[in-house]
């Protein structure tokens, strides 16, 4: 089945959960920005939950189907419309073959991602299908979508076959149809436009003063334009360590918040470098990296100090939630 591009939105690529075990190649994890919506899309359409999805920011794209699919829209909300007709988000829905579906605008976030049952047909590059758009490689032909593009999907699994047979018989003659269930809003994370992220002491943590420390965690901090998926540059109160040190370069990871010489922080996201030299005052906590993900320019995001405790209780708290779902998905459509 393919898949026709007739818009391709502002940056729309082809994502899965990243690229490890190169890092010590200098190449680097890329893959999503907002995993939970990454998975739960996948989880919603039948696939592996780590299957290639396509990932939209700011201005979605608009996509011809030529045959009828399976498909969930989760993250941000884009306004996603199948020929004119509004699509709900967060649950199965049935596409009708030559069916347009419109993406628009992100409402309060910045990344939508759409999963289509089987999952994008793109090579493995590195046991990864995720877009490295500075090398140039991964995803589709390495780089973001472009009209005129031809998306193949993988054969569809044996519980997103049995979904959408299931959905199609369903549908009658509209362009789409969907199921009244959907995920609980209680598994979601906090998405909104000014999050409060909680965050663990950094590897150097203990060299910045006490009234660093706490405009870290009492002042807010505006997303600025130069940030994008290799980090989002923060202003606010500047941090400074208690002195100067020349810093010997250390792997860094999803989250980490770096501090350059001039105190406004740098939090490293999905297409972060593999190592950095600036000081790390402190680490996102996993379970919050989705809600930074959705940071729009301009946003205001706060953080608040947690403990490797916590941090690791809502990490199992959002596995638990996705095995959860899948189990529930499964039992809806035997």
């Amino acid at each position: 089945m393919t898949i026709h591009v007739r818009k391709p939105g502002l940056l729309t690529t082809v994502q899965d959960a990243g690229r490890y075990g190169y890092q010590k190649y200098g190449v680097i994890v890329s893959g999503v920005m907002d995993s939970f919506a990454h998975r739960t899309a996948n989880l919603l359409v039948g696939n592996d939950e780590q299957a290639a999805s396509l990932e939209m920011t700011i201005i979605g794209p608009s996509l011809y189907f030529e045959a009828a699919a399976l498909i969930a829209v989760c993250g941000s909300d884009f306004s996603a419309k199948a020929d004119g007709m509004p699509v709900p988000m967060w649950r199965p829905v049935y596409i009708k073959a030559g069916t347009t579906l419109e993406f628009g605008s992100s409402r309060e976030g910045c990344r939508g991602y759409l999963a289509v049952s089987g999952g994008m047909d793109v090579p493995k590059h590195m046991n990864s299908y995720s877009t490295y758009l500075r090398a140039g490689f991964g995803g589709f032909e390495g780089r973001a979508l472009k009209e005129g593009d031809l998306l193949q999907l993988k054969p569809v699994t044996a519980l997103g076959r049995k979904m959408l047979r299931r959905l199609e018989s369903e549908a009658g003659e509209t362009a789409f149809h969907s199921v009244k269930w959907r995920i609980s809003y209680e598994i979601m994370p906090a998405y909104k436009p000014n999050p409060e992220i909680r965050v663990i002491p950094g590897a150097q943590y203990d060299l910045f003063d006490s009234d660093c420390i706490e405009a870290l965690l009492s002042s807010e901090f505006k997303v600025q334009p130069q940030s994008d998926r290799m980090g989002y540059r923060l202003a606010g109160q500047p941090l400074a360590m208690l002195e100067r040190k020349e810093m010997l370069s250390e792997p860094v990871t999803f989250g980490t918040i770096q501090v350059p010489p001039d105190g406004n922080p740098i939090v490293l996201m999905a297409d972060r470098q593999t190592t950095g030299g600036y000081p790390k005052v402190a680490q996102v906590i996993t379970a919050d990296l989705p809600l930074l993900a959705q940071a729009q320019i301009g946003s205001g995001v706060r953080f608040k100090l947690a403990d490797l405790h916590e941090a690791q209780e809502a990490y199992l708290l959002t596995e638990w939630n996705l095995i959860n779902l899948r189990k529930s998905i499964q039992m809806y459509f035997l």
